[in-house]
């Protein structure tokens, strides 16, 4: 639920409906006049001006009411994971929008929730909001991607709630797919200025002025623009633009067929080139400068198209492309100095790709299908980096519905979304719309407002408890068990699969709700998988030989992500607490 209302206001609610029984031929208020209607939610809209802050920058809140209060205020606690770090109360009498600002300590890479209460006068809750707050001076820290797939000509206001939406995900970093003229010439130009237009690979229409509006909004809001381009393709007639065949990959080693992707019958062919060759890194390097001298682009999002089986160079040399990958990445950053992110489909190369100069690692993954294959790269990828970078998975949800107008299953998504988020992850997801399939501008399947809200609180979650999330911890071995029902450290179809991990003082205990699942694939394809009775009063037993100080609870499924402590009893070795609840996924963590 968005909300989550306290006794008292249930009991306002009750009085203020039995009033207006009794009044029901009384005028309704004047607009400009204070209300005293009373509603299920009086709370809006809460956004913060950017995705994430600097260190000592202040950060600007903005909060609607749907109704004005004769006399209220707001009490705001700041919190960092289960420790309050600032208290303020805000009045908001009659007033329908609210700003103020704070500003966090100089501590950089470190995650907030700020929980907003409203208070009437008697100083009862009556309604509740949260939202995160980032504070990181390097988005590659923790990467939240998103994308952008439109970029025809379009109002500003259009592609302002487009930007405006992602940044209440606290998306920090925007992969603009499929912007490009040509692959091997990406930016077009006409007496020596950027075209007003062109088209895409697949024939629409982009415009300048979309794109550039699209990058000035982005930096708006301290999101990072990555120009999106293959690292080894080239259109239909390359050669007109200085692409030399010699450069390519061929198909057999007497050159006869040159590799090329199989498209669509209307859009551009697609030819491959060698990823090592001097003359097609010049080539490539020269023509993305000529992006980034005339585009604010942040960086590179560098994609590639996986294994291509047996292949050859000019030479009759037979290569393995995922080789080539890191001189390439080198000579990039040395040719450019700008971020790069390559994409390791189903994981093709990403060993390679973990020890080049890329601000974090993306895996679109095909190959790999069900939930426990999400942790398992994410796991490789922290091991390949040597426990260095971030991953981003490009996962997309409901597959098979995608064809057809339609809309996302929520809880295949949030099921997703959990496994990721608490292995550590991200997902590149949202934009536009959000992404089912491969083609970004895909658009077929609608995003329930059930699924939006839920989403919004996933992503507050992800970014209040990064610091347990995905900052360091290790993953350590931990008995945990139940007499009540099934937990499991392998996933499985039936039981609550739970994973521990460790940082400093802090054991954090993930509980992901399989009890009830349909399948074990994260995909979801045609949209079955189902919603999850919630689990309440469950008793949890883990093994402990340390002398535990706190037991408490964070869940983005209970008061928007809020933290509670739990009450727990230490017999010897034991730790004994219960979990109030539980639908798709628990956090707990066990200090010493």
């Amino acid at each position: 639920m968005k909300n989550q209302k306290s006794l008292s206001f249930f009991l306002v609610l009750l009085c203020g409906m039995l009033v207006l029984v009794g009044c029901s031929q009384t005028e309704p208020p004047e607009p400009d006049e204070p209300s005293v209607i009373e509603h299920e939610n009086w709370l809006g809209d809460i956004s913060t001006d950017q995705a994430a802050y600097q260190p000592g920058e202040a950060v600007t809140f903005h909060l609607s009411l749907y109704e004005k209060m004769e006399k209220g205020s707001l009490v705001v606690r700041y919190q960092h994971l289960n420790d309050l770090v600032y208290e303020e109360e805000i009045p908001v009498s009659n007033k329908r929008e609210i700003t103020w600002e704070w500003t966090p300590n100089e501590e950089d890479f470190k995650g907030y929730m700020v929980e907003v209460s409203l208070v009437n006068k008697e100083k009862d809750e009556i309604d509740h909001l949260n939202i995160a707050v980032d504070v990181s001076s390097d988005w590659s820290k923790f990467p939240r991607y998103g994308y952008l797939a439109d970029f025809h000509e379009m109002e500003d206001e259009e592609q302002r709630a487009v930007i405006k939406r992602l940044n209440r995900f606290h998306i920090n970093g925007i992969q603009f797919y499929d912007w490009q003229d040509r692959h091997d010439d990406p930016l077009k130009m006409e007496n020596g200025e950027v075209a007003s237009t062109w088209n895409d690979i697949a024939n629409r229409e982009v415009s300048r002025q979309t794109v550039e509006t699209y990058i000035d909004l982005a930096h708006e809001k301290n999101m990072k623009a990555m120009n999106y381009n293959l690292l080894f393709g080239a259109n239909e007639n390359y050669e007109e633009e200085g692409v030399k065949r010699e450069w390519g990959i061929f198909k057999d080693p007497n050159q006869h067929e040159q590799d090329k992707h199989p498209l669509p019958d209307e859009w551009r062919e697609l030819y491959l080139f060698d990823p090592s060759n001097v003359g097609w890194q010049e080539h490539i390097f020269e023509k993305e400068q000529e992006v980034f001298n005339h585009l604010a682009f942040d960086g590179w999002h560098v994609d590639q198209l996986g294994h291509r089986g047996q292949i050859w160079n000019a030479f009759g040399e037979e290569i393995e492309l995922w080789e080539t990958y890191p001189v390439f990445l080198e000579n990039a950053k040395r040719a450019l100095g700008v971020d790069l992110v390559l994409n390791a489909v189903s994981q093709y190369g990403q060993a390679e790709i973990a020890q080049s100069p890329v601000n974090f690692l993306y895996t679109e993954t095909w190959e790999q299908p069900y939930y426990g294959d999400l942790k398992r790269i994410i796991d490789e990828n922290w091991e390949f980096s040597n426990k260095e970078l971030q991953t981003v998975l490009a996962a997309y949800m409901n597959y098979d519905l995608s064809h057809s107008p339609g809309q996302f299953n929520t809880p295949g998504v949030l099921f997703t979304d959990a496994v990721i988020f608490a292995s550590g992850g991200a997902h590149i997801e949202l934009g536009e719309n959000m992404l089912a399939n491969e083609y970004f501008p895909n658009k077929n399947l609608e995003i329930p407002d059930e699924l939006n809200e839920q989403l919004i609180t996933y992503y507050d979650f992800s970014v209040a408890y990064q610091n347990l999330l995905r900052d360091g911890v290790e993953e350590v071995e931990k008995e945990v068990y139940s007499n009540d029902i099934s937990i499991t450290s392998h996933i499985e179809i039936g039981s609550v699969w739970n994973f521990t991990k460790q940082k400093e003082n802090k054991e954090i205990l993930h509980f992901i709700n399989f009890t009830e699942a349909t399948s074990m694939e994260w995909k979801d394809k045609m949209g079955e998988q189902t919603e999850p009775e919630w689990i309440h009063d469950v008793p949890i037993n883990v093994h402990s030989e340390q002398e535990v100080e706190k037991v408490w609870l964070a869940s983005p499924d209970m008061d928007q992500g809020s933290a509670q402590e739990l009450e727990f009893v230490q017999e010897g070795d034991q730790v004994l607490f219960t979990l109030p609840a539980l639908k798709y996924w628990d956090m707990v963590v066990i200090e010493y």
